[in-house]
């Protein structure tokens, strides 16, 4: 998420992610409960043990590094401030070695408290999260803990029980789009608003991917439209899909699978994401109620056996053959 400071020189080199990072709390687009929330408990220095939990890009992350920005100074940042994230080990021997002795030792002539930031602590074993448990309650005098996950059901209760737990929710179009804009003002970017509206339902709510898709089309192709966002990203494109539609419930099988298949390859699709955007279709074309729920649960079927790891090709033929079904079933109907 992209703050409205100024940006240093030596930053222009860095991914749009880093160079945007919002560096204070007032800097920050969203969540403004929580930030409020937090804002409280620094004023009056009673910040709890917190639990950040939510989709990534959502700014957990960006949240946790502002509090500490402002809690600390630059000079004792390091010396008060622990990170680790899943690239760090963190079985049981860390959080009883690097963690616990971090955590235990006080800090001489500087009031406060340490802050250790744990960011994807879901992916930390039962047994790193048991130890974690009693190293929490023994230190909260001189240590606070943030704990950062994309689900809650894989943090053991008794360490949600001990912390101050906060979603982070997707981010709205509105929240995201000034933030996009700020970003194409600063970097001189030529986007259109088709472009725009590419990149903000493609992201889903997630800021540095927005931010990502964003640097990555600007630089492959200079001007940010929906198909150049589309396409640089791998994704289908609306007349891609509307072909595929066509040709499956108008050409006869072995036509429409062949095309299909043709335009599959020779733009390199996904059928998970062609799969995706045909089901966002199926809601809006007006098939009778029993023939809708029939074609949702085939389709989902397919999704489910290319999630096990199946032939795309099988699985490509499975689903043109459930839109010919659909097709004979309306065609009997009518006569």
């Amino acid at each position: 998420m992209a703050s409205t400071s100024k940006i240093p020189l030596q930053s222009r080199n860095l991914p749009w992610v880093e160079k945007y990072r919002p560096q204070t709390l007032d800097d920050l687009i969203s969540h403004k409960d929580i930030l409020s929330t937090i804002q409280k408990f620094i004023s009056e220095d009673r910040l709890p043990h917190l639990l950040f939990y939510g989709p990534p890009g959502t700014g957990k992350i960006s949240t946790i590094l502002a509090c500490a920005k402002q809690l600390y100074k630059d000079k004792e940042f390091n010396a008060m401030v622990l990170e680790l994230n899943a690239s760090d080990d963190r079985g049981i021997d860390v959080v009883r070695g690097p963690i616990l002795s971090f955590a235990s030792t006080r800090t001489i002539f500087k009031k406060g408290f340490k802050l250790v930031i744990l960011d994807e602590a879901d992916a930390m074993t039962r047994d790193a999260q048991n130890a974690l448990r009693r190293v929490i309650e023994k230190y909260t005098e001189n240590t606070r803990f943030c704990l950062i996950c994309n689900y809650l059901s894989k943090i053991i209760p008794a360490l949600q029980s001990r912390c101050t737990r906060s979603r982070f929710g997707p981010l709205s179009q509105d929240q995201m789009i000034p933030r996009l804009e700020h970003v194409i003002q600063q970097e001189s970017i030529d986007v259109t608003p088709d472009g725009m509206k590419a990149i903000v339902t493609l992201s889903s709510g997630d800021m540095r991917r927005s931010l990502n898709i964003l640097q990555s089309t600007s630089m492959a192709y200079g001007k940010v439209t929906e198909d150049n966002v589309y396409t640089c990203t791998g994704h289908p494109l609306r007349s891609d899909i509307a072909n595929i539609l066509e040709w499956a419930l108008n050409k006869d099988f072995s036509t429409a699978y062949k095309q299909t298949l043709q335009l599959k390859t020779l733009k390199g699709l996904a059928l998970h994401d062609i799969l995706t955007e045909i089901h966002l279709v199926i809601h809006r074309v007006d098939f009778p109620p029993a023939i809708r729920m029939g074609l949702l649960i085939k389709l989902a079927e397919i999704e489910y056996r290319l999630a096990s790891g199946t032939s795309e090709k099988i699985q490509l033929s499975s689903m043109v053959a459930a839109f010919q079904a659909v097709r004979d079933i309306v065609v009997n109907e009518a006569t």
